[in-house]
């Protein structure tokens, strides 16, 4: 099992005859999906999402996958396949087509109705070409064939990959539900059929590895949310994806078996569902859906509304319900119905919501209390599945922490593949595929790019960082005015102090270090301004450290008069 290492390099030319493969997201992290393929000069991009922000990226709307590795090369790029229509594997397609507006993007029918609608706002017209399982495809030197897979989204696809170099099968994200809701079964003759003509590298969703067994059924929780809707005494306030047309179906179904009308909350809820239901992917019973400016006139037991915020997400409908910052006031009665899994990192941001939501009287169901989401992801049992019909020469898995990564590795192991050919990579890591044997070739430069407002890569580690500084640890100013013929202080030190329990005049005792530190920096000749802000930094620091266990952010402010 190939690891990668520290002492990575820049990787060398690629030989005419391999095939590379750079994961610039998605690997070690849940969200940010993206893979660079690349044979005989030429680039194909696999999905290009998005990675959410967690408490540690304060002010960060979105985490773009870095586009520095193929930015001189986007004339080479010869297209971008999307998978399936979630935001951690399409959000990030406005932000490549602003480099280049002309890359044809490849995907399912509702995959690129999604991503036009979104490409819409930044107003990028595509060049798209939608596709279906079955049908295949030259792209240059890439051969692609589309494969069936069902997730919790519709139209799903795997892509199979044949080049010179080899052959690659992609699965995106997938379960093998046997049940599933549209009927759209994870086509396991085809996999069969390319495991038969060989398989070289096989890129498997990791994200349910360390699951045992089988993921449950999507048709097993519809019993669930209807003994939700029947008990429920007032309004029923849903809260997933807003892609999540799946569940969004079966609460349709469940509102009209109890009677109930149901409103979309949230600009992207109604663009995505409006999408589905004009495609055909969402059926929606006939004059169940009213606007939600129309409930006022409806009594509490006939409302169900179907809203964002599943993760926690701050700007998100339900956030703001459990805030009281929006126009639906919570109250005792209501039902929440959390129908969808924790994002790793999102726990905490969730608790929160459900404890803001019990708080107001709320009723709130979610995964940990009843049995109303299943993941849309493949358990351990499915991937073994996967390994024996497939069996793959070479695997990397993708989709994923470091821990599910790893039991994906496992698992192919355990299966028969050579623990030499199964290769465990990080964001950046260059994986490379030369007659037949898959191994890490060297590195290239993959960090997290910031979307902060209307900044794109703008913000970086070090901005983050004074931003937990300012909100963990409050921030002081000293203003010093110096007489610019003598160096002697004239005004100050002033002293602001914000973020702080004990009161402003403690602040008074640093005052006499801060003279002494610039009388005596002044005496030994030094007159710079911002050398003598070091100095005062250092002064006020060093006091604030040791007298209130404190490390604030500091500001000194030297004014010559």
């Amino acid at each position: 099992m190939s690891h990668p290492h520290p002492e990575l390099t820049t990787p060398p030319a690629l030989p005419d005859n391999g095939l590379r493969v750079v994961a610039l997201g998605g690997l070690g992290e849940v969200g940010r999906n993206m893979a660079v393929l690349e044979t005989k000069g030429r680039l194909l991009v696999i999905d290009c999402g998005v990675l959410f922000p967690e408490d540690h990226h304060p002010g960060v709307d979105l985490i773009l996958p870095d586009f520095s590795y193929i930015r001189d090369r986007l004339d080479d790029i010869e297209a971008i396949v999307l998978t399936h229509g979630h935001e951690d594997h399409i959000g990030a397609v406005p932000y490549l087509l602003k480099l280049k507006g002309d890359i044809p993007i490849i995907g399912s029918a509702l995959t690129l109705a999604l991503v036009e609608a979104k490409l819409k706002e930044h107003r990028i017209r595509p060049y798209s070409m939608a596709v279906r399982e079955g049908q295949r495809e030259r792209l240059g030197v890439f051969d692609l064939e589309f494969v069936a897979v069902n997730h919790s989204i519709p139209d799903a696809l795997a892509v199979f990959v044949r080049t010179e170099a080899g052959t690659l099968l992609h699965t995106g994200d997938f379960k093998m539900d046997q049940l599933p809701l549209d009927g759209r079964l994870t086509d396991l003759r085809a996999f069969a059929r390319l495991g038969e003509e060989g398989v070289d590298l096989f890129l498997t969703d990791s994200t349910n590895a360390d699951v045992p067994g089988f993921t449950t059924p999507e048709l097993e929780i519809a019993p669930a949310i209807d003994k939700v809707f029947r008990h429920a005494e007032r309004r029923i306030i849903v809260a997933c994806f807003s892609s999540h047309v799946h569940r969004v179906q079966q609460v349709l179904h469940a509102a009209e078996k109890a009677g109930r009308k149901v409103a979309m909350v949230g600009r992207s809820m109604i663009r995505n569902m409006g999408i589905a239901a004009e495609l055909g992917y969402l059926k929606v019973p006939d004059g169940i859906l009213v606007d939600l400016k129309k409930l006022d006139h409806l009594p509490d037991d006939e409302v169900v509304l179907i809203c964002t915020g599943s993760q926690g997400e701050p700007m998100a409908a339900l956030s703001r319900m459990a805030n009281r910052d929006h126009r639906i006031d919570v109250g005792p009665g209501d039902t929440v119905l959390l129908a969808s899994s924790l994002i790793p990192g999102n726990e905490n941001a969730v608790y929160r919501i459900i404890n803001g939501l019990m708080r107001l009287g709320a009723n709130v169901v979610h995964k940990g209390n009843a049995k109303v989401h299943v993941s849309g992801h493949a358990s351990a049992g499915e991937l073994l599945y996967c390994y024996n019909i497939v069996k793959p020469r070479n695997v990397l898995p993708v989709h994923g922490e470091w821990r599910h990564m790893y039991a994906n590795a496992q698992l192919a192991v355990a299966s028969g593949v050579p623990e030499r050919n199964v290769v465990l990579a990080e964001d950046g890591v260059v994986v490379d595929l030369v007659d037949g044997q898959a191994s890490v070739a060297g590195v290239v430069d993959c960090g997290y790019v910031y979307v902060d407002g209307s900044s794109v890569g703008g913000a970086d580690e070090a901005l983050l960082k004074d931003r937990r500084i300012l909100r963990d640890e409050g921030f002081i100013t000293c203003v010093v005015v110096l007489d610019a013929a003598t160096g002697k202080i004239a005004s100050g030190p002033e002293i602001t102090a914000r973020g702080f329990v004990e009161n402003e005049e403690i602040f008074q005792q640093v005052i006499p270090k801060v003279e002494r530190a610039v009388e005596e920096a002044v005496a030994n000749g030094v007159r710079d301004d911002q050398q003598l802000q070091q100095v005062i930094r250092r002064a006020v620091g060093s006091w604030v450290g040791g007298k209130i266990r404190r490390r604030p952010m500091i500001i000194p402010v030297v004014l010559q008069a």
